[in-house]
């Protein structure tokens, strides 16, 4: 009778699928994020860092909730476990499921398996190889100061990357290096990021002034490094794999990623080919 009463009202989900996947955990979460919004009828419902996250989905007439949890297994294996309730009909699945497959069930198990497609199908498409410590390169800059989400970073970067660029051609600043992003301050909450811009350039005495472009001396700092390789917009898969280094070797970071994009992405090609290289500075 006890385990009846646990079946029937207790338990908290009518059905729960698993698998793991070679990935950090914080880039199965990210990954979820973006896929999650283009499921139609979706309604996001909770986060909490990289140890759960929840939404619904709404399917004609039922509601499904999914909960997933995440747990890091060993460096870069993560389990991810989907416990999935229907929200109007949960005594019903409960009574049918030990008896049939239930449409329920099917539906249940397409849409874990079309995230798990998404993400095998991203993770063939980005790279990230693990280089070792390393030291930042010191350069003076001109920059911009942006505030954005994750996946917002590259757009804004595309947006103002002319203005860098044209103000730099127009006013004969010799630029020095590739442009690069110093991330000031990383929400990982709520993805938000605030992170300076900055091109590179000669330092002279009378430098331009401009509404948006300031300038600065970037100092260098030691930092663990990683290479990326893909679409830009999705270059933060290299920072979990920083902190999940990192946490491996005992290194304290601050939580302030440095990414130098060697590829002009408006010159195409394979993203694969695009070469991005990342860095989380040690704790000083």
């Amino acid at each position: 009778m006890a385990i009846l009463v646990w079946y029937f009202f207790i338990k908290p989900q009518d059905y729960i699928a698993t698998f793991k996947i070679n990935t950090p955990t914080g880039t199965v979460v990210q990954t979820l994020k973006t896929w999650q919004t283009s499921q139609d009828g979706s309604q996001f419902i909770a986060q909490r860092s990289f140890d759960f996250f929840e939404h619904q989905l709404a399917f004609n007439d039922s509601i499904f909730n999914y909960h997933w949890e995440f747990e890091k297994l060993q460096d870069t294996i993560t389990k991810v476990q989907v416990n999935i309730t229907d929200i109007n009909n949960s005594f019903k699945q409960r009574v049918l499921a030990p008896f049939a497959d239930t449409d329920f069930e099917k539906r249940s198990k397409r849409t874990v398996m079309n995230f798990y497609d998404h993400l095998v199908e991203h993770l063939e498409n980005i790279k990230v190889t693990y280089k070792g410590v390393d030291t930042t390169k010191s350069t003076y800059c001109a920059y911009i100061p942006i505030t954005s989400t994750q996946y917002e970073k590259a757009s804004k970067m595309m947006k103002y990357y002319p203005t860098l660029d044209h103000f730099a051609l127009n006013k004969r600043i010799k630029t020095t290096g590739s442009p690069f992003i110093e991330i000031v301050d990383w929400n990982q909450k709520n993805d938000s990021i605030s992170f300076n811009f900055c091109y590179p350039i000669k330092k002279t005495d009378s430098l331009p002034k401009h509404d948006l472009i300031k300038y600065k001396q970037y100092i260098g700092k030691e930092a663990i490094h990683a290479t990326y390789n893909g679409n830009y917009i999705t270059s933060d898969r290299a920072w979990y794999v920083l902190l999940e280094m990192a946490k491996t070797k005992g290194l304290a970071i601050e939580e302030k990623p440095i990414e130098v994009f060697l590829t002009n992405p408006n010159m195409g090609g394979v993203e694969l080919d695009w070469i991005a290289e990342i860095y989380m500075p040690l704790a000083e």
